[in-house]
């Protein structure tokens, strides 16, 4: 197994490509502005806003930002043994990155059929609206960043020969964003209002 070596110093080369990193800034500044318009719909409305965040789970929020700061670490530690050529020890955590985006998702799941129960769907309110289409949006993210992380576990299976660093790197890049994404939304929707 040989792995390619990159001149990681180059500022024309962040790890994961120029291309990844500008959609990267993309995602983070698309979720900054809907962020910033619940903040000011907030101020606007901000007893119903209070009233409605207390009908979120924060318990269930709190263990997921954990969850997927927990597998970002694993993300991390699955790149650094990738990149001393231990591809058993980078499959086990990329297979543990994996399954807390998959804990992730049966907690959101569980939240979302509480909130779907009792009505709290998204034309419920404006909270309601901004918190369903932030979490899903957040939501598909999460879903594209476990199918990135698949094929890259399906390559560590096979061991391959020619395995590319570029790769292994870009998909840790989208899950880390996919982490930070999750830290933005977390204390915005659950704790100020």
């Amino acid at each position: 197994m040989s792995v390619q070596q990159i001149n990681h110093k180059s500022i024309y080369y962040p790890p994961g490509g120029i291309l990844l990193w500008i959609l990267i800034f993309l995602e983070l500044i698309t979720f900054g502005a809907a962020l910033i318009a619940m903040v000011v719909y907030g101020k606007q409305e901000p007893e119903m806003f209070h009233a409605s965040r207390l009908h979120l789970n924060t318990t269930i929020g709190t263990i997921n930002t954990i969850a997927l700061i927990t597998s970002g670490f694993f993300m991390a530690l699955s790149v650094q043994y990738f990149k001393e050529n231990n591809l058993k020890k980078s499959s086990l955590f990329l297979k543990l990155t994996m399954l807390g985006g998959v804990f992730f998702l049966v907690l959101k799941g569980f939240e979302y059929y509480e909130k779907i129960e009792v009505g709290l769907t998204i034309g419920y309110n404006t909270f309601f609206t901004f918190y369903w289409l932030l979490t899903l949006f957040h939501v598909i993210h999460l879903l594209v960043g476990l199918v990135i992380l698949l094929f890259m576990q399906r390559d560590l299976n096979k061991n391959k020969t020619n395995a590319n660093i570029e790769d292994v790197e870009a998909s840790a890049a989208f899950w880390h964003m996919c982490d930070l994404i999750w830290l933005l939304l977390f204390p915005v929707i659950y704790l100020i209002f």
